[in-house]
């Protein structure tokens, strides 16, 4: 625990030096020589194949949520920000552990033990994340209990713990137990006819330790209470009990108050909480199934009771109950972490947005509309006029909703295809394709099932849409479609016309207000040809078409990005001007990175915008010292997938559905489509220029594979390249364009 006399920044160089042992325990193997240090002398040509001069994908995934984590220690945000910070970290974490830790647990259980190109095999990948994990989860209690907990305090927020009720709201959370928690809560006595539950992953749930012989003479001394999940973990307190200001109680401190009520005549000797994460992958062999749909659905109910892969108690349990409950999940000491504070901290989202402080939370905005499409009715007319482009969440995503409600209303409208990754409850999206096939259109829906963890929703929705009288598809078998694109077929002057919607994020309304990510609106014919033929592969059967402008995984989108990595690498080799720019949320293709290591050096200038998992070295002499890799961390998550490419002046600048990883590339049904157009390409370079030159949101990637933070040096201005977007297309000015 961190001093409560220090300041808040005193706490924050505290609670910064936690994880440096554990840092530099993790991290990769001693690198090559950086660029600074190269020798005068031209040094051997490095092998490409070396596993040095490659991160370990889910170590790099862990400094992405170090950097998540750092944010709630960063006072330019509003307080409830920093709190929301806090527990996205912790989020994250949640399924880290439930996909990618309880993937190499599987590995390693079956022997699959192939080391990727970074040479690591899973058993010692799985070692290094422990190290790192601890100290990660250390730092984050202590944040939110020397840092955000006292500074909400100071705002009139509290959690009140057990230790500081007074007798006023002693009595009023027995009350609370009585009427609304014990008749709710079913606790288990362990004994032979009593075996240990099995309980839901990532459920709250506490261990007592119990002294005494009950009505049956059994005496096993330990009980299990699950707590519903229908119960709120954190209570409100009423002003006339806890007085003026937001007040709480945990359910946990509520449980432990009254545990003993829960067990009649015996006496508690201690009551612990703890919560058990599960493997929450899902298993469905799609080539073996005949009715996916109902296979996933089967699959859905044991998730929840999939194989334990993590164990967090509180700090306060006794080792031997520790050692009790880690038998149990077969699980190791490592595979435990004590934490000092709620065990399920996720729960704390519903205080973020509370109405009652909008000072701690952001600013409102409302996103622009282009004056173009601010009359919906007349949509079709100016999109067939010009492409539209949208920058979301500065730039509304209604033109988008709107295109598919004029389309289910007009008369002219013949057919609409359309594909589902993410939409979310209550979608828009998909209210519009439900009226436009009552009304008598041709509505196609290619649903992914397999996103993960909104395969339910996906479900719920499909089967709305068939019974709307829409044509529901399933994707393809063995690809997942991460494709994001809408068709519009309407019959205009005796002639069948196309519109198209293409973009880099999903159809989900409320994502589109958090997630940086382009749309466009065409009527360009080629590109909306070049839809319909990959509408055709993912409904109907046949061979590949040839596309004029689109690229599309798994078929070309690979080869001709590295033809044009190949052509700039060429270009600089003749001594030409030569620089690639991407921006992506993920770089773990060893093929897509050995190209750029090639072009770096070859002498093409690389600037990588990679928000989350980077394989790449950057900084390393012979090999990456023409590359600079960063990543934003900011108010919204960067989700948009843009690739430069300077081409000797010709340039190419596309944007895309896919991230640079084997299964966007190889494994997954993705789109990537040109920007043309004078105007719409130096606009979106000038977005490109704004994100590199960004100096107080970026993260710098080391040659080490660990980031510093970006802050301005000398005499530069501050830049944040979000407040700029904001500033520039949102509002009134915003709406003019």
């Amino acid at each position: 625990m961190i001093n409560q006399g220090l300041s808040e920044k005193e706490v924050q160089d505290a609670v910064g030096e936690q994880l440096d042992q554990a840092l530099s325990e993790v991290l990769a193997p001693p690198l090559p020589e950086v660029a600074e240090e190269v020798p005068a002398a031209a040094p051997p040509v490095p092998n490409l194949d070396d596993s040095s001069l490659y991160i370990h994908r889910e170590l790099s995934q862990l400094q992405f949520n170090i950097r998540v984590l750092e944010q709630a220690l960063d006072e330019s945000y509003p307080l409830l920000e920093r709190l929301k910070f806090l527990l996205i970290f912790s989020s994250n974490l949640d399924e880290f552990f439930e996909i990618r830790v309880a993937g190499l647990k599987k590995r390693v259980t079956f022997a699959r033990e192939q080391a990727g190109a970074d040479g690591l095999q899973p058993h010692q990948a799985l070692a290094r994340i422990g190290e790192l994990v601890h100290g990660q989860v250390d730092r984050q209690y202590a944040i939110l209990n020397d840092v955000l907990l006292p500074a909400l305090a100071e705002n009139h927020i509290r959690f009140i713990r057990r230790r500081h009720w007074t007798a006023k709201l002693k009595a009023w959370v027995r009350r609370y137990f009585r009427d609304e928690i014990a008749p709710i809560v079913t606790p288990i006595g362990l004994d032979p006819t009593h075996p240990f539950p099995l309980l839901v992953n990532k459920s709250l749930n506490f261990i007592v330790e119990l002294e005494g012989i009950d009505a049956f003479g059994r005496d096993s001394g330990l009980a299990i209470i699950p707590a519903p999940r229908l119960l709120p973990r954190v209570i409100r307190v009423p002003e006339s009990v806890g007085g003026a200001g937001d007040n709480f109680v945990f359910l946990s401190s509520m449980i432990h108050a009254h545990a003993d009520d829960l067990f009649h005549g015996m006496r508690v000797k201690g009551c612990y909480q703890f919560r058990l994460t599960r493997n929450a992958d899902l298993s469905v062999d799609t080539e073996d199934v005949e009715d996916l749909a109902r296979a996933l659905r089967g699959e859905l109910i044991s998730r929840r009771y999939g194989d334990a892969v993590r164990l967090e108690v509180a700090d306060t349990c006794p080792q031997h109950l520790a050692d009790f409950l880690l038998k149990q999940f077969s699980l190791g000491e490592s595979e435990m972490y004590r934490v000092n504070g709620p065990v399920n901290l996720t729960r704390l989202f519903s205080i973020t947005g509370l109405d009652s402080h909008p000072e701690l939370q952001y600013s409102p905005f409302t996103p622009s509309i282009p004056r173009l499409l601010q009359n919906s009715d007349k949509i079709f007319s100016v999109i067939n006029k010009q492409d539209i482009l949208l920058l979301h969440p500065f730039e509304s995503f209604t033109p988008v909703v709107d295109l598919l409600r004029e389309a289910a209303k007009d008369p002219c409208v013949l057919a609409i295809k359309q594909t589902l990754y993410r939409s979310g409850a209550n979608s828009e999206i998909v209210d519009a394709l439900v009226d436009a096939a009552r009304s008598g259109k041709e509505v196609t829906a290619v649903i992914e099932l397999r996103a993960r963890f909104d395969e339910e929703s996906n479900l719920q929705l499909a089967s709305r849409l068939q019974q709307a009288g829409a044509v529901v598809i399933y994707g393809v078998v063995g690809y997942k479609t991460h494709a994001k694109m809408m068709l519009i077929l309407r019959r205009e002057n005796g002639e069948l016309c196309r519109y198209a919607h293409l973009g880099t994020g999903n159809y989900h309304a409320a994502n589109a207000r958090l997630y940086t990510d382009y749309s466009l609106l065409t009527s360009d014919d080629a590109l909306c040809e070049d839809v319909s033929k990959l509408f055709s592969q993912l409904i109907g059967m046949g061979k590949t078409m040839r596309m004029k402008k689109l690229l599309h995984a798994p078929f070309t989108l690979k080869k001709t990005l590295l033809d044009l990595i190949t052509q700039e690498t060429q270009h600089a080799a003749e001594g030409k001007p030569a620089h690639i720019i991407l921006k992506i949320n993920a770089l773990t293709d060893p093929k897509m990175i050995k190209a750029l290591y090639k072009a770096s050096q070859t002498g093409v200038r690389v600037d990588l915008i990679v928000r989350g998992m980077c394989c790449l070295r950057p900084g390393i002499a012979g090999v990456s010292h023409n590359i600079q890799v960063r990543s934003i961390i900011g108010r919204f998550l960067e989700h948009s997938r843009v690739f430069y490419f300077h081409n000797d002046g010709d340039e190419k600048l596309y944007l895309s559905s896919a991230d640079w990883m084997e299964r966007n590339l190889d494994r997954r049904v993705e789109t990537c489509f040109p920007v043309e157009g004078k105007k719409l390409v130096t606009r979106v370079k000038k977005e490109l220029e704004g994100f590199l030159s960004d100096n107080t949101q970026s993260w710098l990637l080391q040659p080490d594979g660990s980031y510093l933070r970006n802050s301005p040096s000398g005499n530069q201005n501050p830049r944040n390249v979000q407040n700029m977007l904001l500033e520039r297309l949102t509002g009134p000015q915003g709406s003019t364009r």
